[in-house]
């Protein structure tokens, strides 16, 4: 067991991480914002405590998760220890490379001392991290049950900032779908957005319906018809893979590592706006059909994004940390890597 100091920057992926067996440390300031938010209210484990910034050069810990390219500096400047020399650390990239991704260098390439961990094999295919080691260890959700019921024949979107993220999160395509088939959206930055908020089809059926907390948006996730992720460029998204996990069908663009971690059987995979466009009415018109395809995305997502082998694979890579050995590669290939099959 380890202690590890992180910062809370994405709910979600937190939440599955502080659900392993070591002692976490959150960063606090009285003010919250990003540099200091604790817990933010989360029912994490007690194991997950919450330590005032004044306090952290007194508090022990093993290794340090990195998330931003700002925070190695905060721990030297609130620890005095600097991380990957005077203490273990590893950097968690989240995010697909911006802009040029075949000439994105990352922050951390000309560093040896703190690996570089992807959540994506498609981000580790695309970044340049120089110098940095690397792996790869992919998203895992907890079980929330199959608690899809689909009576409304309604698509269900979540995004958070839609209009300033605009392209990159496929928000001008919510008005293509809202034409066909009614769109309810939720997300920071939705409450009483419509279609005219988005795209040219202003008078498409898109509801913004705001943010709501995680143990209520699943009740009413489950609810919809089908889940419609439209995202172009982005880390593959928790909140796809909890919809497929919640037994739903999925409406996906075949972008990053969408394109292979979504199986075509578990709704509609593809890059034509038409094709996803029709897959999502198909799905919106028969029940039956939304069940079986949601079914088949549940059972993909607990057998490739499990919690239990996300919790393992963590382990692996602190302990690597801790002692000072080379990054393992993650036992579990996970549903971006090809199959090996030796001649």
């Amino acid at each position: 067991m380890s202690r590890v100091l992180l910062w809370h920057v994405h709910g979600s992926w937190t939440g599955s991480f502080v659900a392993g067996g070591h002692d976490y440390l959150l960063p606090l300031l009285p003010d919250g914002g990003p540099w200091g938010r604790g817990r933010c209210g989360r029912a994490w484990p007690d194991r997950v405590r919450e330590v005032g910034v004044d306090d952290l050069a007194g508090a022990a810990f093993d290794v340090v998760v990195l998330q931003r390219p700002e925070e190695a500096g905060l721990v030297s400047r609130w620890t005095g220890r600097r991380p990957g020399v005077d203490v273990a650390a590893v950097y968690v990239e989240h995010n697909a490379p911006p802009e040029h991704a075949a000439r994105s260098r990352h922050p951390l390439a000309a560093r040896t001392d703190v690996p570089v961990v992807h959540v994506t094999h498609f981000n580790e295919l695309m970044w340049d991290c120089g110098a940095a080691p690397t792996t790869t260890v992919a998203h895992g959700v907890p079980d929330p049950g199959h608690r899809f019921t689909g009576e409304l024949p309604r698509a269900v979107a979540l995004v958070n900032e839609p209009v300033r993220r605009g392209r990159v999160t496929g928000s001008d395509l919510l008005p293509r779908f809202g034409a066909t088939v009614g769109v309810d959206l939720f997300g920071i930055g939705t409450e009483g957005l419509t279609a005219a908020d988005l795209g040219p089809l202003r008078d498409a059926d898109v509801r913004g319906l705001g943010d709501v907390a995680q143990h209520e948006l699943h009740a009413l996730m489950a609810r919809r018809r089908l889940y419609l992720h439209t995202a172009r460029w982005t880390s593959l998204g928790l909140s796809l893979l909890e919809a497929m996990a919640l037994g739903m069908p999925v409406v996906v663009p075949a972008t990053a590592e969408a394109a292979v971690a979504v199986p075509a059987a578990a709704g509609a995979v593809g890059t034509s706006v038409a094709g996803l466009v029709e897959g999502a009415r198909e799905l919106a018109a028969d029940r039956e059909r939304a069940a079986t395809a949601g079914a088949v995305a549940r059972a993909h997502v607990l057998e490739h994004f499990g919690l239990p082998a996300f919790l393992r694979d963590w382990d692996d890579v602190l302990g690597a940390a801790v002692a000072g050995r080379p990054l393992p590669r993650p036992q579990r290939a996970g549903a971006g890597a090809p199959a090996y099959h030796p001649t």
